[in-house]
Parts: structure tokens; sequence; C-alpha cells
């Protein structure tokens, strides 16, 4: 069997790393299963502070496997129970990189459609190359986008969302940039150099505080403004009471380095 997904890691960092470029990296139930999983292993995984989601070849991911639902149409009930699977293998996937207690960067170097363009929207952060185009084009083919819908709403303005919905339409990386859907944008040969120097920026932090921060970050987000402004200061005050708090500050005063505590509670230098 083919390796569909490649994981390599380098200073505190996993790359996982989509293989299909035959399939421009279609989103098969396998592919997500696997993803899924090790982003689940990886998550937990003191070494690893940041995690960045890469692609092989011309595409990052042209979305769900349409020959493989196309093929699941032949069951008996015309494939009713293989697209309930694959939309709820789908929804787990995204929900998992959302709750990771890393950060999750997506580099992205070509096309990132449908699924795949869910996919960039659901991580923390997003680096692009200048040749990446972004669209969400089911409605072409008679098949809302309605899944990448709830990742892309949440990302960028409501009106760019329901356009790219409703029209199909790639745009560049540019205005992917412009919109909010990714970060940077980089010359195609930086690609790699500019998301791993990020994330091994993002790695340099605190372990803990990292994984306070994003939780709440998403927490915050679906709350009133008041309600999220009473979570965010019991957030901040159980983070001043954790030892890398008391570290860092410490640090500042006294102009040092600071030495994190790893999530499974050792020193980083021990």
């Amino acid at each position: 069997m083919p390796e569909f997904l490649l994981e390599r890691s380098e200073e505190a960092v996993t790359e996982l790393r989509l293989n299909r470029p035959a399939a421009r990296n279609a989103l098969s139930r396998q592919v997500m299963a696997e993803l899924d999983a090790a982003v689940l292993r990886v998550g937990a995984d003191p070494e690893t502070h940041v995690i960045v989601l890469a692609a092989s070849g011309p595409a990052f991911s042209g979305g769900h496997d349409l020959k493989e639902i196309t093929a699941a149409r032949a069951d008996a009930d015309g494939g009713h129970a293989f697209f309930e699977a694959t939309m709820a293998e789908c929804a787990r996937l995204m929900q998992r990189i959302v709750t990771c207690p890393k950060p999750v960067i997506a580099a992205v170097q070509g096309i990132a459609t449908a699924a795949g363009c869910q996919l960039v929207a659901s991580c923390d952060l997003a680096v692009a190359s200048s040749a990446a185009k972004f669209a969400t084009p089911g409605v072409n083919i008679g098949l809302f986008c309605s899944t990448p819908m709830v990742a892309l709403s949440r990302n960028v303005p409501r009106k760019q969302a329901m356009e790219m919905l409703l029209t199909g339409e790639m745009i560049a990386a540019e205005k992917a940039e412009t919109i909010g859907l990714v970060n940077r944008v980089v010359p195609p040969e930086h690609l790699e150099r500019a998301t791993w120097d990020l994330a091994r920026q993002i790695a340099s932090k605190a372990p803990k505080t990292l994984k306070i921060g994003k939780e709440a970050f998403y927490r915050q987000s679906e709350m009133p403004l008041a309600e999220a402004y009473d979570y965010a200061a019991r957030v901040m005050v159980d983070n001043l009471m954790i030892s890398d708090a008391r570290e860092g500050i410490g640090a500042f005063v006294e102009k040092r380095q600071p030495n994190w505590e790893r999530l499974d509670g050792s020193d980083q230098d021990g």
C-alpha cells in the first residue's frame, strides 16, 4: 500500500504531508482517517510543539475523492451510508485540528479546493505560495460546499465567504491573504522555509501557554462579549498560576532566556 501520509520531525516541529499527488491529494476516507489519527497522536507528543500540514505534488488538496463517492453510488442504498460516514469523518478531522493542543500551520503550494480549502481554513495559520489558489466550487457540480462553509465562514468576512460559495470561482493567494484565509504569501521556492521559520518561532514559546491560548481563542470566539471577557479573565488568572508564567516573567525581568516546562511536566532542557 502506498503511504498516503508522510511524517517528519525536526526542532520541536512535526510535518504531516499528504502524499497522493496523482490524485491531487484527494481526501478519501482512508486519508482523512490517517490524518485524524496522526493529528491526535502528534498532538499528544511532548516532543512536538507545532504541527505543519503540507502536501506533495502540484496540488495541496482537491477536496473529497469524487471517484470514491461515485463508486459508492453502486451500493444498495445508493451510497447514503457511505456519504454519511465520509462527512462524519471529515467533520471529525476538521474539529481534531481545531481542538489539537498544538498550533497547526498549513503550507499551501497549489490548489486548495472544496474540502481542501476547508482543511486550510481549519488550521490555525496558513502560509501560501504565490501560485496557490483557493475555491469552494461544489456549486459548479450541483453539490454546495456546506461543510467547507463551516470553516470558511469562521475565517473570512461573510460576504467574501458567500461569494466563494455561490460562484465557485478560484481566488488567488493574494486575495486569500487579503480576506484572511491565509496569513502570508511567499514565492513558491520560499514556501517550505517560510512555513518552518514561522513554526520554529512559535515552537520556541512555552508549550503549556500555547495550549491554553489556542483553546481559549476558539472558545471565546463563540461567546457574547461580556461572557468572553469573563471567561478570558479566568483563563488569564489560571495561566498566571502556572510555572511557565512565573518563569517567563522572571526571565524577562532578569534579562535571560526562559526555560519552559514541557507538556509532560519536565523542563525542555531536561
